[in-house]
């Protein structure tokens, strides 16, 4: 159940960033999979694929998939969450002041780059 509520979550939040920011794979997800969900780079990387499948990345999901490095329930969930949530993070944007989504894109860049740095 913790898994599918984090699945889920992660891929709200990524449809919202995305929405915001223009962002989600790499910057979101996969982050979020390796905190919240404990999965190893690669695992995490795959597992993204899934979630952005038809757009990016038929290809490179297939061969993660074949060295077993997906998980796709979590990765459909996340799919599915990262779908509405984009609406709802465009509507927000939209809405704010260009220098703010600027501001806000800039320091969750350097908090990703500052935690992934530091992990161990």
């Amino acid at each position: 159940m913790k898994e599918i509520i984090a699945a889920s979550f992660i891929g709200l939040l990524a449809g919202v960033m995305g929405g915001v920011f223009g962002i989600g794979g790499g910057i979101l997800i996969v982050p979020a999979l390796m905190l919240c969900l404990g999965f190893s780079q690669l695992r995490a990387q795959g597992t993204s694929l899934v979630a952005l499948l038809a757009p990016v990345g038929l290809l490179a999901l297939l061969e993660y998939h074949k060295q077993g490095e997906t998980d796709l329930r979590v990765g459909g969930l996340v799919a599915a969450g990262f779908f509405f949530g984009g609406l709802f993070g465009s509507k927000l944007a939209l809405s704010l002041d260009e220098s703010v989504v600027r501001r806000g894109f800039a320091g969750f860049l350097v908090l990703i780059g500052l935690w992934l740095f530091l992990k161990h």
